[in-house]
């Protein structure tokens, strides 16, 4: 056995436990602990085989067992559970040992965590990790902000046992303090966005077209086969194709319509308020889930008036099809817009292309149009938004028709698709020569002198709207 660890895990839920034993199975000598031993005994117990591990007892033993610089993986529950173990392990390191928190932890906190730690001279590494348990084991995304200094010792290890596509691993540094976890926050709001757009698909099959289960899980197994190949779209095939064994009837309708969420979505929509970002599509998936959590309040409407109802045609999946791909590109633009938007606020100087490149593979959204997102963004570093490229353009220009059949279809059905209707909104807004927000500038200069901009001339000017000739003065004068 080896007498330290080149790394170490504490916190041996299902994710820290299959990244320990990620980190065993490229050959890394692993410390190993939990709060409660009970979880570090089982792992020893089940899969002490698979490679060099040295349990620890207690958090000083723990520490003890790490080659310096020490590198340690936090991975418990964000919040005050991540604060707590910090706490106790904080005072236990030295200059230059490096401590990474692993978890889902909002970015501000990283902020905060990762000053008060280089105050004593501890790195402190926000890592966003994507995969779930199948990743954590087999190759996640890696997403770890922190110095680059740390990230030139803990790198090599983070590449070693991430998700490979074409022999690039899918981790990359992204920038300083709470990068990683913002970029981890956005991965996550477009996955909301995802799911939620592939929710609209099959709710418009199902419930437009009349199309079962099973058929609707071989639709989604063509399309995957094509430019909506990606992972989602693999396992919504697998989800609707599945059946129940306790009573025979397909899954999909024996699980109660609740949507559950862990708060990452609402994390990016209240993010981006703040930024002043519209990502409207991952807010309508957010207010999507939290309309199907409202039970009592849908029961009492299910008796509103609603259309007769129209058959749309098995045919219609092709339209669904088009409809399904511009808005998951809008959806991913508009993420990229906020990690955009969030590293011009805090300097991170994230790199977009690589940020497209280490999604490829690993984490939840990983698509093959990720790759192509990539060359958009080393094409132009700095464009303003991924529809601006020609490529996405001329496609998403060419699925338009369809795209506005699909969101009339589903009106005239009464099917709710707050996702495609939101995207194709945003989509017809940037393209507008002129909006109605001229008229909202006029309203508040009425009623509370918010002063507007002239398209005829500079300056900030306000009318003077209670005299009756309203005469116009430069404020700005």
């Amino acid at each position: 056995m080896a007498q330290q660890a080149v790394i170490g895990v504490t916190g041996l839920g299902v994710m820290g436990r299959n990244l320990a034993r990620n980190f065993a199975r490229h050959g890394y000598a692993v410390a190993v602990h939990n709060r409660t031993e009970a979880k570090t005994k089982a792992l020893m117990e089940e899969f002490g085989h698979e490679g060099e591990f040295l349990p620890a007892g207690s958090a000083e033993a723990f520490v003890a067992s790490l080659a310096r610089p020490r590198k340690m993986v936090i991975m418990v529950q964000a919040g005050p559970a991540t604060d707590a173990v910090i706490e106790e392990f904080a005072p236990l390191l030295e200059p230059g040992d490096i401590l990474v928190d692993g978890g889902n932890a909002h970015y501000l906190d990283t902020r905060r965590r990762e000053t008060a730690l280089r105050d004593r001279g501890i790195h402190f590494v926000g890592a966003g990790i994507s995969g779930g348990e199948q990743g954590a084991l087999e190759g996640p995304s890696i997403m770890p902000g922190g110095t680059r200094e740390a990230y030139e010792s803990l790198g090599p290890i983070l590449e070693d046992i991430a998700a490979k596509v074409d022999g690039v691993p899918c981790c990359a540094y992204v920038g300083p303090d709470g990068a990683g976890h913002f970029v981890k926050m956005v991965h996550n709001g477009i996955e909301y966005a995802d799911m939620q757009l592939i929710a609209e698909s099959y709710d418009l099959l199902r419930t437009g077209a009349n199309l079962t289960p099973p058929q609707i899980a071989e639709v989604f197994r063509t399309w995957n086969t094509g430019r909506l190949d990606s992972y989602l779209i693999d396992i919504t095939a697998e989800v609707l194709s599945h059946t129940d064994h306790a009573t025979g009837e397909p899954f999909v309708d024996v699980v109660v319509d609740q949507a559950e969420q862990k708060g990452t979505g609402r994390w990016t929509v209240q993010t981006a308020l703040d930024l002043g970002v519209p990502v409207t599509g991952i807010a309508e998936a957010v207010f999507a889930r939290s309309i199907s959590g409202h039970a009592d309040m849908r029961a009492v409407a299910r008796g509103l008036s609603g259309p007769s109802g129209a058959e749309l045609g098995s045919s219609f999946a092709d339209d669904v099809e088009q409809a399904l791909y511009a808005s998951k590109v809008v959806a991913y633009a508009q993420g990229f817009n906020q990690i955009q938007a969030g590293s011009a606020e805090y300097g991170w100087d994230i790199d977009l292309g690589a940020m497209a490149t280490i999604w490829r593979g690993g984490c939840i959204i990983r698509a093959r149009f990720l790759d192509r997102i990539r060359a958009a963004y080393e094409t132009d570093a700095r464009a303003a938004t991924l529809l601006s490229d020609a490529n996405f353009a001329a496609e998403v220009g060419a699925a338009q028709d369809s795209w506005r059949d699909v969101v009339v279809a589903a009106t005239r059905a009464g099917i709710p698709v707050p996702g495609f209707a939101s995207a194709l909104s945003y989509y017809d807004a940037l393209r507008a020569e002129r909006l109605p927000a001229a008229l909202v500038q006029g309203q508040r200069d009425f009623f509370g002198a918010h002063t507007y901009r002239r398209v005829d001339r500079e300056g900030v000017y306000h009318t003077q709207w209670e005299l009756p000739d309203r005469p116009e003065i430069r404020t700005d004068a």
